[in-house]
């Protein structure tokens, strides 16, 4: 008779890219262990964190197993980048799809329950249904992951309706207050509201992808609280590259590190946000006017599948500006981006390099842009 492994980690990400990308890390470190780990989401968004992940190969790691569960048909609407609340809503059809996931999780811990001594399930909010579902068996527990900050955390609408972000704190931090009305639609309210229904079950703990250096007076406040009911830990930042080896580094990155401390502002919006042309081309005079060293990462949001493409839907470019603005270059072609290519579907203008003149070598795949401005 097999004998049984001590544990078992079941890892339940949300369907967008940077939660999915948190976890996979996640899984890394832990498989490092040598703890077999579960990877567990629907077949298109397994395919999705594989083909994007930094740094690695996860079909190298022998105990990283992806679990690849059934989910339905789901509309898959392009983002609108004229929209006036910019809340990423094309996404809701995808994120409402994954309620179908719960069958299929169940059967699989079902599973797992009489080939391992213990589970340990580390699931996202959006996710609660793992947890719920982990409560049934007595060798399980699970664990809730928070990929926003802890300071985002904090400051959550229903945390401040609480009375528990206080003046003091929120001044101290030389933060303002962050005012949510009007950012989520009142259907993503619903979404995370008919999650929250899905669970009665507490969680073991709390795990945060955050670090004391970077967050402690906020991770301190997040712990004096009863408000999450149980124990959080930092267990980040989640980061696969060893700075120490020079071959990873990205030509952009050398440069970075020769700039002084806080002499250089980031701008990304991420995968969800889709910025329309005239808003790009206001950040691109901004940022110019600003006169700061600048990297500017310009992309289309993604769609709920981005393997999806539909017959007559028109793939958009992203319009880099091109100038010409007071006291701007022309930007210069750059090498492909740390990151690997992302797939197809997804698109935007080829990546633009330092905008001091310098050739930086071959032009990456067009699915994403990249602007940085060096003086």
């Amino acid at each position: 008779m097999e004998a049984q492994a001590p544990v078992a980690v079941v890892l339940v990400p949300f369907t967008a890219q940077g939660h999915l990308n948190q976890l996979l890390h996640f899984s890394r470190l832990l498989s490092a262990w040598g703890l077999p780990v579960h990877f567990v989401s629907s077949a298109t968004h397994n395919r999705q964190a594989k083909l994007r992940v930094e740094g690695w190969n996860p079909e190298t790691i022998s105990n990283i197993h992806f679990h690849d569960l059934p989910l339905p048909p789901f509309p898959t609407p392009p983002p609108d980048p004229h929209a006036l609340n910019k809340f990423p809503d094309h996404l809701l059809p995808a994120f409402e799809a994954t309620a179908h996931l719960r069958h299929p999780f169940a059967a699989l811990l079902h599973t797992l329950s009489s080939t391992a001594r213990r589970i340990v399930v580390v699931h996202e909010s959006q996710m609660n249904f793992a947890r719920q579902e982990a409560s049934n068996y007595p060798n399980a527990e699970s664990y809730q992951f928070h990929c926003p900050s802890a300071i985002f955390r904090s400051f959550l609408q229903e945390f401040k309706a609480m009375g528990k972000l206080t003046d003091q704190v929120t001044n101290s931090s030389g933060l303002p207050k962050l005012l949510l009305d009007g950012y989520f639609t009142q259907r993503f309210y619903d979404f995370l509201s008919s999650r929250r229904e899905m669970v009665m079950a507490p969680a073991a703990g709390h795990l945060f992808n955050t670090c004391r250096l970077i967050e402690g007076q906020f991770l301190d406040l997040l712990a004096r609280d009863t408000y999450l009911g149980s124990k959080i830990w930092a267990i980040g930042p989640l980061n696969p590259i060893d700075a120490a080896r020079s071959s990873c580094c990205h030509w952009c990155l050398e440069w970075l590190d020769k700039q002084p401390p806080k002499s250089v502002i980031y701008v990304s919006f991420g995968t969800m946000s889709s910025i329309s042309d005239e808003q790009i081309c206001e950040i691109a005079v901004g940022l110019e006017r600003s006169k700061h060293k600048f990297v500017w990462v310009v992309r289309e949001a993604d769609k709920g599948d981005i393997f999806a493409q539909g017959e007559k839907e028109e793939v958009r470019r992203i319009q880099l500006p091109e100038g010409p603005f007071p006291g701007t270059r022309s930007p210069q072609p750059a090498p492909p981006p740390l990151l690997p290519p992302l797939p197809p579907p997804t698109t935007g203008r080829p990546s633009y390099g330092s905008s001091d003149g310098n050739p930086h070598g071959p032009t990456p795949p067009p699915n994403y842009s990249y602007l940085a401005g060096a003086r």
